[in-house]
């Protein structure tokens, strides 16, 4: 499909596909042929091959070590890297060190740029966003957070409980959502801090075992439970404005979920790919299975939904551009999750006990999929703020109408 993404970001993706062809999927075929896990000496080598064809952090300013393209500039090459189970790893523009990346880009201070943003776009530090809590914290309602920071001195003293913290496991550092005035609402009370992984009080907990938890790489990040007991830092590592949290989350948010649907969407049109390569060769009941009409018509509608998809993507991006475009993105989201998560279904039943088995990559993308329509925002909380958006402006002309319209029909009824 032509999609008219620029000349630059389809230049870029171009040869993202061909890094992704020559260098990283016959790794990714090999490891899940061997069982054998792929190393960080082997993603740090995948890096430096990236650097070399300039496609290292494409998300990223070129002062920082990125290739500085544009949002809509760099979603093709997104989807691209959805493609492979280590695609966003290999040229470093994996959740959630992107996001973190375009957080600390966005509004950090010199030097937690030069202390941080730096060295974690180059691979030397690893990073995590912890917001989410156990209940009956933040998790869909944000509002409900419970993790506070209290000023002494020169000094925040934090005390949080999160969890699904992901890379928290790895991390040197947090972005670390708290209340920082209990008197103020929560949407203008509460701040982003910075907390080094080794500040006296910080506990991993544990790593949360969960769906699609196993990967093919040595290090897991994983989403990590993690405790802030009476942990000391310095005021100056506030992320942003203090009490500005929300606002630069939601920033964060906005084009961090469409970043997702991209590589998701990446991620189902190569189970396609697979699927339909699988239903070319594979005989049954006197034809190959890509002659059955009723897989033909299952791939056609799943081709056409992932279409729609893409293109409410591209249309959030470019409005993305000029507002917070939060609805546009919302819808995207929503509908990017359930149409990847539908195809990467239907991707595993056509291809039956190969499907399920891991010599393909299908299976391990059927179980990451299932997150996503969870994660930035359940299903349930997008359809929320689409609703609330759909009934702020009804016609009360409209209103009255329909109401007259309906009572002529109930007239006309008892009147047969």
């Amino acid at each position: 499909m032509e999609y008219h993404d620029s000349e630059k970001a389809n230049e870029v993706a171009g040869r993202v596909e061909d890094f992704l062809e020559e260098v990283v999927l016959p790794r990714e075929r090999e490891a899940l042929a061997t069982g054998e896990r792929i190393t960080m000496d082997e993603i740090e080598g995948f890096w430096e091959e990236a650097k070399e064809r300039d496609l290292f952090a494409p998300q990223v300013p070129e002062e920082y070590g990125g290739q500085g393209l544009d949002f809509s500039d760099m979603l093709p090459s997104f989807e691209q890297v959805g493609r492979s189970l280590i695609g966003a790893l290999a040229i470093r523009a994996n959740a959630p060190q992107e996001g973190n990346m375009h957080t600390l880009e966005m509004v950090g201070t010199e030097e937690q740029k030069e202390e941080y943003l730096r060295p974690l776009v180059q691979g030397e530090i690893s990073s995590a966003f912890a917001m989410t809590e156990p209940k009956q914290g933040g998790g869909s309602d944000p509002k409900m957070l419970q993790s506070t920071a209290v000023k002494d001195g020169d000094e925040w003293v934090i005390n949080a409980h999160k969890w699904w913290t992901s890379d928290g496991l790895d991390a040197d550092f947090y972005l670390t959502m708290v209340r920082t005035d209990l008197d103020a609402h929560p949407y203008s009370g509460t701040s982003i801090i910075l907390v080094p992984a080794d500040a006296d009080g910080v506990d991993v907990v544990r790593n949360i075992p969960h769906v699609g938890g196993h990967g093919i790489t040595e290090r897991e990040g994983g989403h990590a439970e993690v405790k802030f007991d009476d942990v000391r830092v310095p005021v100056e590592n506030t992320i942003g404005e203090e009490n500005d949290g929300f606002q630069i989350a939601q920033m964060r948010l906005g084009g961090g979920r469409l970043t997702h649907c991209m590589r998701y969407s990446g991620m189902a049109e190569r189970s396609l790919d697979v699927a339909k390569a699988y239903l070319s060769e594979r005989e049954a009941f006197g034809t190959t299975l890509e002659e059955k009409q009723a897989l033909r018509h299952r791939i056609a509608d799943a081709e056409t939904r992932l279409h729609a998809a893409r293109c409410m993507v591209r249309h959030a991006a470019r409005e993305l551009d000029r507002s917070d475009a939060r609805i546009e993105v919302a819808m995207a989201k929503l509908f990017t999750a359930n149409v990847t998560q539908d195809t990467i279904d239907l991707a595993l039943q056509c291809c039956g006990g190969n499907g399920i088995g891991k010599d393909l990559p299908i299976a391990h993308f059927y179980e990451n999929v299932r997150a996503f329509r969870i994660v930035d925002g359940a299903d349930e909380v997008h359809r929320r703020s689409i609703a609330r958006w759909a009934f702020e402006d009804v016609d009360e002309t409209e209103i009255e109408n329909a109401l007259q319209f309906d009572e002529g029909l109930r007239i006309d009824a008892l009147d047969e």
